[in-house]
């Protein structure tokens, strides 16, 4: 397999795995929309686990130019690690999501209590 196709092969494993996080963080934005946190925060653990394996791939690459291999400019890659951006953002944006919504939650028992 030539670089180009390794390339290709790189950038499409970053894309699925970015992918399936971004389905499952939109899932617990559903959930969250629901008051489901406990969902949420388990749709965000698996949604985790797939960028950090979209993560893997992207730094094993970027480790081979570091280490002086040719790596060729791909448009796909660039995609790759765009989307795999968006999502990590998603990701943390939806993590703070869960927090404020709980701190709420906390605040509203509480003055329901007084």
């Amino acid at each position: 397999m030539n670089m180009n196709d390794k390339l290709v092969s790189i950038a499409m494993n970053i894309i699925l795995h970015a992918g399936d996080a971004r389905k499952l963080i939109s899932e617990a934005g559903d959930n969250i929309a629901n008051l489901q946190l406990n969902k949420a925060e388990k749709k965000l653990q698996s949604a985790h686990e797939s960028i950090l394996l979209a993560h893997k791939a992207q730094t094993n690459l970027l480790q081979k130019e570091a280490n002086g291999e040719n790596i060729p400019y791909s448009i796909l890659f660039n995609h790759a690690q765009d989307t795999l951006m968006a999502t990590t953002t998603e990701f943390n944006c939806t993590k703070q999501l869960i927090k404020l919504v709980k701190t709420f939650i906390k605040n509203k028992q509480e003055e329901d209590i007084k």
